[in-house]
């Protein structure tokens, strides 16, 4: 891929949405819900130290706290490389790198038929 996949020209995710759109310099839309963002939080806290990748569920619990989990309050650009995203339930320490969230886009030119291409996001 080139650079261009993973240059981001706009991230929406509107107040109260549950899914982040990201426009990428080569013309691709991205599509990346709440709950597979969350999941796949980077950092050490939520993936340990072993190095591979795996989702976690966020946690079940009353409808506002699972709602304060999925819920972005904030981007914060690191470098020209990733976002900081800061959750609204006060969760901040991940650091998405443009390649990783390029990695998890869910839209359906990169899942064909609703089938996971079996990539899983590296770091």
């Amino acid at each position: 891929m080139s650079e261009q996949h993973f240059r981001p020209l706009k991230i929406r995710s509107p107040r109260g949405a549950m899914t982040t759109e990201i426009d990428w310099a080569d013309g691709h839309k991205g599509v990346l819900p709440h709950e597979v963002l969350r999941g796949y939080c980077p950092c050490a806290g939520c993936q340990g130290h072993s190095g591979t990748i795996k989702f976690i569920q966020p946690e079940s619990g009353d409808h506002e706290g699972r709602r304060n989990q999925l819920e972005v309050d904030a981007f914060e650009p690191v470098g020209n490389y990733a976002i900081k995203i800061v959750w609204f339930d006060g969760h901040d320490s991940g650091l998405y790198s443009y390649r990783y969230l390029r990695a998890l886009c869910q839209c359906p030119e990169c899942h064909k038929d609703g089938e996971d291409r079996g990539e899983r996001p590296r770091l």
